[in-house]
């Protein structure tokens, strides 16, 4: 496969495939749905607490206006809460909640549950192809993240 068919394919899969697991990953819930960038921020509050907001926009590479809005979003669902920096009162501090630590628990459940069914559907030499190419897709992402200048 060409380079440019390859690219192609990527650029139209990738985003396909993240749609239909967020889809599925709600449907049928009772829990109010979670955005796929609110779930990224709360994992990394939950992973690192105590972030700024600052850190929070390079680690997710969104601007941190964006970071705030889903801030914002999460705060008011009582996912995470701001503290003011000590050391500079400026800036925010960003620690998840229980009721966060819960919600990211049950999303991150759910996730793993979802894929795990449809990888099991897949042959054998479908699942060694998709693990085998994982390297290639991390080292992808590192490589587009380099150029990107909210990083």
């Amino acid at each position: 496969m060409k380079a440019s068919e390859l690219s192609d394919e990527l650029a139209g899969l990738l985003p396909r495939i993240q749609r239909l697991a967020r889809r599925r990953l709600w449907s049928g819930s009772s829990a109010p749905r979670m955005r796929g960038a609110h779930a990224e921020l709360l994992r990394l509050v939950v992973t690192e607490p105590g972030v700024r907001v600052s850190s929070a926009a390079r680690s997710l590479s969104l601007a941190a206006n964006s970071v705030s809005t889903l801030v914002n979003h999460l705060a008011a669902e009582g996912l995470l809460r701001r503290e003011k920096d000590p050391g500079d009162g400026r800036a925010a501090l960003l620690f998840p909640t229980p009721a966060g630590v819960e919600r990211l628990h049950e999303w991150h459940a759910r996730r793993a549950a979802l894929f795990r069914r449809h990888l099991a559907g897949l042959d054998a030499d479908d699942r060694a192809a998709l693990a085998a190419a994982l390297p290639a897709l991390h080292r992808l992402a590192a490589s587009m993240r380099e150029g990107d200048e909210t990083a």
